[in-house]
């Protein structure tokens, strides 16, 4: 389970917290770190000084220019939140997430994409909504500002856990599984969502639905809709395959005299 979980730090600017974030991964058995856009010097000394020995994963990390490259390999994907939003997402706490985790990450095919903000600001309502799940830390809310490597460690913490419980679980006797249990396809991955949204905004503008000179937050919603409902690889296929034809007619009706 711990092997398929990947934490992502976007636009770090204080260079201590990649290593104290490295830190808190190794102490409870995380090994894949990565940035996306750090605003602090990568590699440098104080990340190693902060690391306390864990250079191996910085040895490791993977910078990408952007989120969505640094998600296209994860079928689940969850954002650190410590705000509400104008529209409301679906939010879980850390224990949560880690029961969630250690139920999906059972497949080998599937990844979490662990998504952590800047240290000022935390992550934008666009990276937040590239994102299936937010989570929050509940904090004291007189004083809720947490360290970014603080933040790495309790969620770190509570997927340690969750994984400790499943391998202590003691295995039942195998059953034939009933009919439509074993589920037939993977998620879709960080890259196939990002195709089909950005397949599907084309095709609404197309056939007049969505006008992007005014928003009014309908690819924000349907994003919502869509990453709620976890579509898998085959239903992404049909869905973009609709959305095809869709626009085939569109083109076919406006090219009509």
């Amino acid at each position: 389970m711990l092997n398929s979980i990947k934490i992502i730090l976007v636009g770090t600017s204080h260079p201590g917290n990649i290593g104290g974030a490295a830190r808190a991964m190794k102490n409870m058995g995380l090994s894949e770190l990565c940035l996306v856009a750090p605003r602090a010097q990568f590699p440098h000394p104080e990340a190693t000084f902060r690391s306390s020995g864990a250079t191996d994963l910085l040895d490791q990390i993977t910078i990408y220019p952007t989120l969505e490259e640094a998600i296209s390999d994860c079928t689940l994907i969850a954002g650190t939140s410590a705000r509400s939003r104008h529209i409301p997402w679906p939010l879980i706490d850390p224990r949560g997430l880690a029961a969630q985790a250690a139920q999906e990450l059972q497949q080998p095919e599937h990844k979490l994409g662990l998504v952590f903000g800047r240290e000022d600001r935390g992550l934008s309502n666009e990276e937040l909504h590239l994102c299936h799940l937010h989570v929050h830390i509940p904090c004291n809310p007189d004083f809720s500002s947490l360290n970014l490597a603080a933040a790495v460690q309790v969620l770190s913490y509570e997927l340690r856990q969750a994984a400790l419980a499943q391998q202590a679980a003691t295995p039942e006797p195998a059953e034939a599984p009933a009919f439509g249990t074993e589920w037939d396809a993977p998620f879709a991955s960080g890259e196939d969502l990002e195709r089909f949204f950005t397949h599907l905004e084309t095709t609404l503008i197309d056939i007049d639905f969505h006008d992007p000179n005014h928003p009014r937050q309908l690819m924000s919603r349907l994003r919502r809709l869509y990453l709620r409902a976890r579509p898998d690889t085959h239903e992404i296929n049909m869905l973009r395959g609709i959305l095809s034809l869709t626009q085939k007619a569109a083109h076919s009706r406006t090219e009509k005299p």
